[in-house]
C-alpha cells in the first residue's frame, strides 16, 4: 500500500506493508532528509524478496501521516552492508533427539539464517554461528555479527546463524510463554537438544551445498560461546573447531569470587575514581546500616519509593546493577560508562552515596523514584521477551550454579562487600515452586566435563588458528 507524506513541505511516498511492525528508511534518504537519528538495539528483518536487512537507528520523524486513524510509527533505519544476501530458511527438526516414544517424532520449524555471497565452495570452510537464549532476528542484529561477515571473504566462508530452538520463530507452541507453561514440552528445552538441533541442520547444509570436505567453525557468545565449546567436544567429527567469546564455561565449578572480579575489572578500567566510590559506598551503607535510623537515611539518599524493610533489598539491587551493567556493557548503551559518568560527575563534595545516586541516575534517567526492580532493566526492554520466560527455565534445569564462595572486599579482589557463604537451597525452593523440578547438582560437569573442559577449550584455539591462518 502506498501512502503520501511530507518532510520540510517535501512530498515523498511511502510503501507500508500490513504486516510490518515498522516502516524501513534507507539511511542515506534519512540524512538527506535532515532526520535525527537515535541508536537502538539492531534488529534484523526479512522482507518480502527472502532477504534480510539490519536496522540500527529509529528516524525521529520530521513527517506525520496517517493509516486508518492510526499514526504512522517512528521509521526504522537500515545501515549494514554485512546482511545484504542473508537469506532466511527453515528447517522441519525433531522435537526430541534422544528417546523413542511417539511423541519424540513430532517435528517444529527451527529458522536459521544463511549468507553465501562470499562462499567460495568446494572445501571452503562454513562459519556457524550458534544462537543463545533470545531470538535470532536480535542475536544477529547486534554486535555478533561483524565478526563473522568481516572474516567471511577473507576465508571465502559460508556464513550461517542457527537459532536456537523454543526461541524465537523456533518454537513448538509457537510462543515461549506457553511452551514454558507446558511441562511435557518444556522438557525438551534443554542444551544438550540444541546442540542435536545444530548438527542436524549442518550435516544437512553440507549436503544441500555439496560441500562435505568444508570444515565447520561454529561460534557463539556467553551461553551461545559454552555451546559451541560443547559442540566440539560432543561433535567433534563435525565441527573442526570451535570460537568461544565469554563463555563461561567453569563458573559451575569456580567460585563467585571469579566473577565479581571481572565485573569490578570492568568498571576499574572504566574510571578508577568510579571503582573507588562504589567500594567506599558499600563501607557507608554497611555503617549506616548498624544506625537505628539508618534505613531511614538511606531510603532519602537513594530516593527509594518505599522505605526498605530490610538493608538486604538495597544490596540485591546494586549488586544486580552493577553486574548487569558489566555484562551487557556494549554500544550504543554502554551501562558500565553511564553508571561512571554520573559518578565521577557528582560533586566533590557528595559523598559515596549521593554519587552513587547519580550513577543510577545516569543510567535510569531521571526517574522519580527506586522500586529495586530497576536493575532487571539494564538493558533496558519495554515489554517481556523470550528470554524473559525462557532462561529462568534453563537456569533452573540445567544451567544452576553450585560451585560458588564467600566474597571478601579487599585491595586484591571485588568491589563488592562481604557477604555470606553461598546457600543453594534457596534458589532450588525457587525452582521447586516456579517449576516443580529440582535442578540436578554438578549435572553439566557429569555431562559436558568440568576442569577437563578447559584443556579441550585451549587446544581448540590453538586448533582452529592453526587451520584458518596456514
Amino acid at each position: 500500500m502506498r501512502e503520501t507524506g511530507n518532510v520540510r513541505e517535501n512530498p515523498i511516498h511511502i510503501l507500508i506493508d500490513s504486516g510490518s511492525t515498522h516502516n524501513f528508511l534507507d539511511v542515506n534518504t534519512a540524512t538527506k532528509l535532515g532526520c535525527k537519528l537515535k541508536n537502538t538495539c539492531p534488529l534484523v528483518v526479512s522482507v518480502a524478496n527472502g532477504e534480510t536487512i539490519l536496522t540500527s537507528s529509529l528516524a525521529i520523524p520530521l513527517f506525520q501521516t496517517q493509516v486508518f486513524g492510526y499514526d504512522v510509527p517512528e521509521t526504522a533505519t537500515s545501515t549494514s552492508s554485512l546482511l545484504k544476501g542473508l537469506k532466511t530458511f527453515f528447517y522441519n527438526q525433531t522435537i526430541d533427539h534422544f528417546t523413542y516414544s511417539p511423541e519424540s517424532y513430532q517435528t517444529f520449524s527451527q529458522r536459521y539464517y544463511v549468507k553465501s555471497t562470499n562462499w567460495g565452495g568446494g572445501n571452503s570452510p562454513i562459519f556457524v554461528y550458534l544462537g543463545d537464549e533470545q531470538a535470532l532476528d536480535l542475536e544477529v542484529g547486534g554486535s555478533n555479527l561483524g565478526f563473522l561477515e568481516e572474516n567471511a571473504p577473507k576465508f571465502k566462508a559460508l556464513t550461517v546463524y542457527i537459532e536456537h530452538r523454543f526461541y524465537g520463530k523456533s518454537n513448538p507452541l509457537g510462543s515461549m510463554e506457553e511452551s514454558i507453561k507446558n511441562r511435557k514440552v518444556r522438557g525438551y528445552f534443554n542444551s544438550a537438544q540444541a546442540l542435536a538441533d545444530f548438527a542436524e541442520i549442518i550435516l544437512d547444509l553440507k549436503k544441500r551445498y555439496s560441500a562435505t570436505h568444508s570444515p565447520i567453525i561454529v561460534f557463539g557468545v556467553s551461553y551461545g560461546g559454552m555451546l559451541a565449546t560443547w559442540f566440539r567436544l560432543k561433535y567433534p567429527h563435525i565441527a573442526l573447531g570451535a570460537l568461544a567469546s565469554s563463555a563461561p564455561i567453569l563458573k559451575h565449578v569456580v567460585s563467585n569470587d571469579a566473577y565479581l572480579q571481572v565485573v569490578t575489572k570492568d568498571y576499574k578500567d572504566t574510571s578508577e575514581n568510579c571503582y573507588k566510590t562504589i567500594r567506599e559506598s558499600w563501607t557507608q551503607i554497611i555503617n549506616l546500616v548498624s544506625q537505628s535510623d539508618g534505613l531511614s537515611i538511606i531510603n532519602k539518599k537513594i530516593n527509594t519509593c518505599s522505605p526498605l524493610s530490610t538493608e538486604n533489598i538495597m544490596y540485591d539491587f546494586l549488586f544486580s546493577t552493577y553486574i548487569r551493567a558489566a555484562q551487557y556493557d556494549f554500544p550504543p548503551y554502554n551501562p558500565v560508562e553511564s553508571i561512571c559518568k554520573g559518578i565521577d560527575g557528582a560533586p566533590k563534595t557528595a559523598d559515596a552515596i549521593d554519587k552513587v545516586y547519580a550513577g543510577l541516575l545516569s543510567l535510569f534517567g531521571n526517574i522519580t523514584c527506586f522500586s529495586g526492580s530497576e536493575a532487571s532493566q539494564v538493558p533496558a526492554v519495554d515489554t517481556p521477551t523470550d528470554t524473559t520466560f525462557g532462561w529462568p527455565w534453563q537456569v533452573c534445569s540445567e544451567m544452576i550454579s553450585f560451585g560458588v564462595a564467600s566474597v571478601k572486599m579487599n585491595d586484591t579482589e571485588t568491589m563488592f562487600p562481604m557477604i555470606p557463604p553461598y546457600d543453594p537451597k534457596a534458589k532450588m525452593q525457587r525452582c521447586q515452586a516456579a517449576y516443580g523440578v529440582l535442578p540436578p547438582p554438578n549435572w553439566l560437569q557429569t555431562y559436558y566435563g568440568g576442569q577437563v573442559c578447559l584443556l579441550s577449550y585451549i587446544l581448540l584455539f590453538s586448533f582452529l588458528h592453526l587451520h584458518l591462518n596456514f
